[in-house]
């Protein structure tokens, strides 16, 4: 397993070691004991989506807070993390990495990050680890395009395919951390 740190402190790029022959191939995706952050995943996830949705900038506050180690299974996606730490030194700065089934790349998004994906193929199949349960009472947003930010999604804005909920959400400069 090689780790490669981001520019934003605790949040780091994980390449596992991946064996094939004429069979196919075998990785460990994750290992307890190996993994460089101290964390205990309690539940998983997955979403399958076509080429140009995006999910996301999403983050849950408070004692809900979750820190996410984030793959793809199937296809590709352009996956951001936004530091929104309030005392960070890279507050409102992001991170961006091309993930897929090619390069079997993760990335660990520690608590304190909003986190969202573009999906660059269709029938891409994204599947995450977190820290903590998801609490409905807790989610919160930043909206995808906010300008302070400055993401390239990599796709154009009329390729992006948004939820309601992700269309209305607010900027950083005006959510309560």
């Amino acid at each position: 397993m090689n780790i490669t740190h981001t520019p934003l402190a605790g949040c780091f790029v994980i390449e596992p070691q991946v064996f094939g022959d004429s069979r196919g191939n075998f990785m460990e995706s994750y290992n307890q004991e190996k993994f460089p952050a101290k964390v205990q995943f309690v539940q998983d996830n997955q979403s399958t989506s076509q080429k140009g949705v995006l999910r996301g900038l999403h983050f849950q506050k408070g004692e809900h807070a979750q820190a996410k180690l984030v793959r793809v299974i199937r296809g590709e996606v352009l996956d951001i993390a936004v530091d929104i730490r309030p005392n960070s030194e890279t507050f409102g700065q992001h991170f961006s990495i091309v993930l897929n089934d090619t390069n079997n790349k993760q990335l660990f998004v520690p608590r304190g990050f909003a986190h969202g994906f573009a999906v660059l193929e269709d029938d891409t199949i994204f599947a995450y680890k977190c820290d903590n349960f998801w609490n409905k009472e807790s989610e919160s947003g930043i909206m995808y395009n906010d300008p302070d930010i400055a993401i390239d999604w990599m796709l154009s804005e009329d390729e992006i395919v948004l939820s309601d909920k992700d269309k209305i959400l607010p900027t950083l400069k005006s959510i309560t951390l």
